[in-house]
């Protein structure tokens, strides 16, 4: 299958506004619109995997859209760091989705990306679109402290490496808990991790600033997010999959036991010997998201 086109839509911030790429996969007319949103520090590319299944397995024509959220990938970083924040992503793909115009609309969304769905979900007929089906990857309203503490300990680093495999090697170290993976799966997702560096090798592709407004989250307002989000989630009507890796440390066993008992009582699917989180290459991963999603 040919690769994905590179695609950009300007979106508004605080300042003079700024670019969001996005990766389309399949037919670009099509009525049947799957979003795919990455994690915080990832970028569009690490759906090439589920958007090639899903487009050849669809038995009608289907648009795969995957974006770089603004500061990541092919995306403009932002004058103002503290932008770096989910209104301003649920901003951005509302935006996107205006354009897109999409008549049936599914959501894939990793960590990040779940949260930025969620809000999407609330917002999404603001723009005349409503979410059909989402999928939660190993993300819900509560966000488990020492897994953010964890994710900050090694957000924003200003890390230089002389190749795509030294790279690559540095990244699993953070990323061992996305689960096994073959060598030549984890260097194809790190392939779209890195950019030529100023004065050589090559470096992460993201703005080391979006860690600034991350660092100034404290307990007390991750709890007042919580309460937020569980609302939001409350008023969620898209049949929902939720998605977790049994050893994650930021989607606890009792939140997923509550995102089944609450709001769209989302179906739980686990996947043994992953963490946070499934990158959904797998085959078992792509196999259930991909049958959630074109099922009838």
């Amino acid at each position: 299958m040919a690769d994905p086109t590179l695609n950009y839509v300007s979106c508004p911030d605080a300042a003079n506004g700024h670019r969001m790429a996005y990766w389309s996969w399949g037919d670009s007319q099509a009525a049947h619109t799957v979003v795919c949103v990455h994690g915080l520090t990832r970028q569009g590319r690490d759906f090439d995997v589920l958007a090639r299944a899903l487009v050849a397995r669809a038995d009608h024509p289907v648009r795969v859209v995957c974006p770089d959220v603004v500061g990541r990938g092919r995306s403009d970083w932002l004058a103002d760091p503290q932008g770096y924040a989910i209104p301003q992503y649920v901003g951005d793909l509302l935006t996107l989705l205006a354009e897109l115009k999409p008549q049936t609309l599914d959501w894939v969304g990793t960590s990040m990306g779940g949260l930025i769905g969620i809000g999407v979900c609330a917002h999404a007929p603001s723009v005349g679109a409503a979410v059909r089906r989402l999928v939660l990857n190993d993300v819900g309203p509560v966000l488990e402290w020492q897994s953010l503490l964890r994710i900050g300990s090694y957000l924003g680093r200003d890390m230089h490496f002389d190749s795509l495999q030294q790279a690559a090697d540095a990244l699993w170290a953070i990323a061992s808990s996305f689960g096994p993976h073959t060598p030549s799966q984890w260097l194809e997702l790190s392939r779209h991790m890195i950019k030529p560096g100023v004065d050589g090798g090559v470096s992460l592709h993201y703005d080391p600033a979006i860690a600034l407004p991350f660092q100034e989250i404290t307990q007390e307002l991750a709890l007042q997010g919580e309460a937020a989000l569980w609302s939001l989630y409350d008023g969620i009507t898209a049949q929902t999959l939720l998605v977790r890796g049994a050893e994650s440390d930021l989607l606890s066993e009792q939140t997923a036991l509550q995102m089944q008992q609450r709001g769209p009582k989302a179906l739980l699917l686990e996947f043994v010997g992953v963490g946070h989180a499934p990158t959904l290459v797998a085959d078992d991963q792509v196999d259930a998201v991909a049958s959630f999603l074109l099922g009838s």
